[in-house]
Formats: structure tokens, C-alpha cells, sequence
């Protein structure tokens, strides 16, 4: 039966004594193939022959791949683990017995693996027609740049990949290059990419943030413990202020100080879209957190915002909370260390939006007394109104709900604890009841006394 040659692609490498094996698999010269196969039972790779004619791709197919699959076929009616298992004989890798049992579930997680560029490449190559796995997690694999380039050209064919976590392998900036170039031109599925301790520097921030300037398919993005500094604060202001996908950002564990700080801030100012922001541990200092509080004045989108380890003294922290007097959309605030006097400040400010939480780990000049009064039962204060007005808890927590229903937001639920004049609780109080109360599902649910009533 006559094979038809397969195009010459830039960039693959193709043994010509090959005739059988998973097309768009790049063979070193050292794999062999027995010629007993029968194509009928593999896909094969067609060797480049010396008269071959191209044939002519669409436009937005340009980009260079070695993982395509042409032979649409045979490509359903190969199983998912036989064509993982042939991927990793040609590339010379021993097959992940975990990728194997789980390859059809939502949730893949291979941290931690030892993958390696040829290892993350048949994985790559399994993935291309896989349409079961939405979110994938390869870190610490040192997939160096290969493998990067097999998971992009993978990304290029699977419209189903959701998640994706490639942190801690080292990436660089060629890495930082490859990955750019795809989000400039990306068609996938991929809304969640996180790029957690890459050795990423300035110009590597540079390439994402042109990228993410022209594409907002990206809402989740982790560039945290890199090597970010003022520069890298300079091109993600400028990002922001273009981008209207990206939802949550993680800046936390790199070198922005002040400059890089207020930069960024100035991005901040007129986004629209991001929701959640984590700039802990960095160098902000006072005058950053001065340029956060102007952010908090005109930014209406932000809800999570975490700025613990600043170098914020109670200068920044009151100059931060006069942004939160004005700010309607804010519902959390993390830091680290705050003066009573900021707590005073703050306690005027919740009164006025009682969706505010704000976390701190502690209160610089606040009393054991005081510090005892913050965390008192909060659920033996209901129970003890509730037995004097000879009502049920539950009665109580649905009192709290027009509708009468025993679930409730969360920023409802807090702050109608925090307006109800029945049981005098404070903000942390209610924020210890939210623990007890909350399913991590945004809800709160308080049917379970219900159960306990009768």
C-alpha cells in the first residue's frame, strides 16, 4: 500500500530508516523500530524524501511543530495509553505509570516527576488528541526549553486543556520567549497558566506583558518567587492598564520596591478586571503603600488584595486605609503587622462597608485583654441570646436572611452580622463564625443546625 510522504517540516528531525511509529514524533538516530510492525497497528512517521512537494498550511498555521497528526483515522482508533506508550519508546523515556491510570480524568497532577524534555514530550504528544484533561500540573520536571516547545505545539491542537502548571523548571528567558510567542497567538483553551519560581528577570517580564497587552484569554496568572524588580513593575503597569481578561495575579516573592511599586500602581489605577492581587513579600514601603492607598480610592474591581511583608510602616498602613474609606469593591486585605490606631480607623471603615475583611497576624500596642475580648466564642454569644429570647440558634442565622433561607453569600451573611444590634460581636469574631460556617463554596451554610435542632 502506498504511503503518502509526509511534508517537510522546519525544525524535525526524522530518521530515514523509520517507517512506523506515532506521527509527529521527533526520533533520535540511536531509537530503532522493528520492521515486523504493521501499520496497521501503529501510526507511522513517513521519512522526508528527496522529491517531496510541501503541501500549502493555512496562514495561521505557521508556527513550526513536530507533534502534529495528520492521519485523523488512525488517530481514533488508537487508544490513548497505546499512543502514549509508543510516544515513549521513540523518544526513549519510561512511561509514568500515574499519566497512564489517570489520563482520562479532568485532573492530571505530575509535580514532581522527573519528566525531563523527552519525558514532558510524549506526554505532549499523548495530550494533542486527548479531550478528558483540563488541568495539568508539571512542576519541578526540568523540562527545560524542549519541553516547553512540545507542551506550546501541544496547546496548539488541544482545544480542552484548561490549567495548566509548569512552576519551579527553571524556564528563563528563552522559556519566557517560547511561552510569550504562544499567548500573542493563542487559540486554546488555557485560562490558567502558573509560572511560579522560573528564573524570570525584566526581559522576560517585558515578553509577557506584550503579550498579555493583545490577549486576554489569560484571567489566573502565577508569576510568583521569580526575579521581578522595578523594571518588570514598569511593563506590568503598562499590561494592566491595556489588559481586560486577567482576573488574579501573583506578584508575590520577588524584588519590587518602591519604583517598580508605584508603577505598577499606575496600571492599577484604570483596570477594569483584575479581582485578586498578591504582592506579599516584596520591598513596597510606605510610599508604595501610599500609591496602593490612591489605587483603592479609584479602582472598583479589586476584591482581594494581600500586601503583607512590605516594609509598610504605620505611616503606609493609614495612608493605606484612607483608600478603603472611598473603596466599595475591596471585600479582603491582608498584612502582616498593624498599629490600634490603624484598628480604630479600620473600625470606622467596616461600619461604613461591612463586606470588608481585613487579615493581619498582629496589633502593635493592643492589650492581653483586649486580644482575649477579639476571640471569645462567638456561637456561645448567639446561643446565650437565643435562650433569652427562648428562640433556636437557627431561627436566630435565618433572621439574618430576607429570604428566610438557610444559606447566604458570604458578604451578605458578614455583613448583616456586622449591622445586627442583637448580639454585640465584632468583625473578628465574625470572621472566626465564617470559619465554622463557610464550605469554602462562597456560601454559608447554617442548615446543619437544623439537624442538631431536631
Amino acid at each position: 500500500t502506498h504511503v503518502p510522504p509526509r511534508p517537510t517540516l522546519p525544525g524535525a528531525c526524522w530518521d530515514e530508516r523509520l517507517t512506523t511509529g506515532p506521527p509527529g514524533i521527533c526520533v533520535d538516530e540511536g531509537d530503532t523500530v522493528s520492521a515486523s510492525q504493521s501499520s496497521d497497528e501503529t501510526l507511522y512517521c513517513e521519512a522526508e524524501a528527496p522529491t517531496v512537494v510541501e503541501k500549502e498550511k493555512p496562514g495561521q498555521e505557521s508556527s513550526e511543530t513536530d507533534l502534529e497528526i495528520e492521519d485523523t483515522e488512525k488517530l481514533f482508533t488508537t487508544g490513548q495509553k497505546e499512543l502514549y506508550l509508543e510516544a515513549c519508546r521513540l523518544v526513549g523515556v519510561v512511561p509514568v505509570s500515574y499519566f497512564i491510570r489517570n489520563m482520562e480524568e479532568p485532573y492530571v497532577n505530575l509535580n514532581h516527576h522527573g519528566l525531563g524534555p523527552h519525558g514532558t514530550k510524549a506526554i505532549a504528544i499523548a495530550l494533542v488528541s486527548n479531550t478528558t484533561v483540563l488541568t495539568l500540573e508539571l512542576a519541578d520536571n526540568c523540562i527545560m526549553e524542549e519541553g516547553i516547545l512540545s507542551l506550546v505545539e501541544m496547546l496548539q491542537e488541544n482545544y480542552y486543556l484548561q490549567e495548566m502548571n509548569i512552576s519551579n523548571n527553571n524556564l528563563g528567558l528563552e522559556g519566557a520567549r517560547i511561552l510569550s510567542e504562544f499567548l500573542q497567538n493563542n487559540t486554546s483553551s488555557l485560562f490558567s497558566l502558573r509560572l511560579s519560581g522560573n528564573n524570570f528577570k525584566e526581559e522576560s517580564a517585558e515578553l509577557f506583558c506584550q503579550a498579555l497587552s493583545v490577549n486576554y484569554r489569560i484571567r489566573t496568572l502565577d508569576l510568583s518567587h521569580n526575579q521581578l524588580s522595578d523594571k518588570a513593575g514598569e511593563y506590568l503597569g503598562q499590561m494592566l492598564a491595556l489588559n481586560s481578561g486577567l482576573q488574579s495575579l501573583d506578584l508575590s516573592w520577588n524584588h519590587f520596591c518602591t519604583h517598580g511599586a508605584v508603577a505598577l500602581c499606575n496600571g492599577l489605577r484604570v483596570n477594569v478586571a483584575l479581582k485578586k492581587l498578591d504582592l506579599s513579600m516584596n520591598s513596597f514601603g510606605n510610599e508604595g503603600a501610599s500609591a496602593l492607598g490612591e489605587v483603592l480610592r479609584l479602582n472598583s474591581s479589586l476584591a482581594y488584595l494581600d500586601v503583607s511583608c512590605n516594609d509598610i510602616s504605620n505611616e503606609g498602613i493609614t495612608k493605606l486605609s484612607k483608600g478603603l474609606e472611598v473603596n466599595e469593591s475591596l471585600k479582603v486585605l491582608k498584612n502582616v503587622l498593624v498599629s490600634e490606631q490603624f484598628v480604630k480607623t479600620l473600625d470606622s471603615v467596616c461600619a461604613i462597608h461591612p463586606q470588608l475583611d481585613v487579615l493581619y497576624k498582629a496589633v502593635q500596642g493592643l492589650s492581653i485583654k483586649k486580644t482575649l475580648f477579639t476571640w471569645t466564642n462567638p456561637m456561645k454569644l448567639i446561643q446565650s441570646y437565643a435562650e433569652q429570647q427562648k428562640i433556636s440558634v437557627l431561627d436566630f442565622f435565618r433572621s439574618l436572611n430576607p429570604s428566610g433561607e438557610m444559606r447566604m453569600p458570604v458578604g451578605e451573611f458578614r455583613k448583616a452580622m456586622i449591622q445586627q444590634n442583637k448580639v454585640p460581636i465584632n468583625r473578628y469574631q465574625v470572621r472566626e463564625l465564617m470559619k465554622r460556617l463557610d464550605e469554602k463554596t462562597g456560601m454559608v451554610d447554617f442548615s446543619f443546625l437544623k439537624m442538631a435542632k431536631s
